[in-house]
């Protein structure tokens, strides 16, 4: 093997080893996992504060979905009601005041009369 052979094989190691030093310095000056030399990824140790915090974020964000999920399903129970009804209730309203009125019960305005 001539020299010219082997410093082309040595070239191309530090030229792979410095873009693979290269790729991590970038990838951990922008917060991504780095990669190990067997292409697995490593995360860094200080995002597991962030991922707790954001763990319990959620938790507390899916717990407070099913309350109003919860109440969600009262209201349509409510309104949904066999009893429940907008347009019979004005309607019995309207038949009291009219029987009311047709019996001839005085509606109290406030206003005296002197006799």
């Amino acid at each position: 093997m001539d020299w010219d052979a082997t410093a082309f094989i040595v070239l191309i190691i530090a030229l792979s080893t410095g873009g693979w030093l290269i790729n991590n310095w970038i990838r951990a000056k922008h917060g991504y996992d780095l990669e190990d030399e067997w292409g697995g990824k490593t995360a860094r140790a200080d995002r597991s504060a962030e991922t707790e915090a954001l763990k319990a974020e959620n938790a507390r964000l899916v717990e407070r979905l099913d309350n109003h999920a919860d109440r969600l399903k009262v209201l349509e129970r409510i309104v949904t009601e066999r009893g429940y009804s907008l347009s019979d209730e004005i309607e019995a309203l309207r038949n009291d005041r009219s029987r009311n009125e047709s019996s001839g019960v005085p509606i109290d305005t406030g206003r005296r009369e002197n006799v």
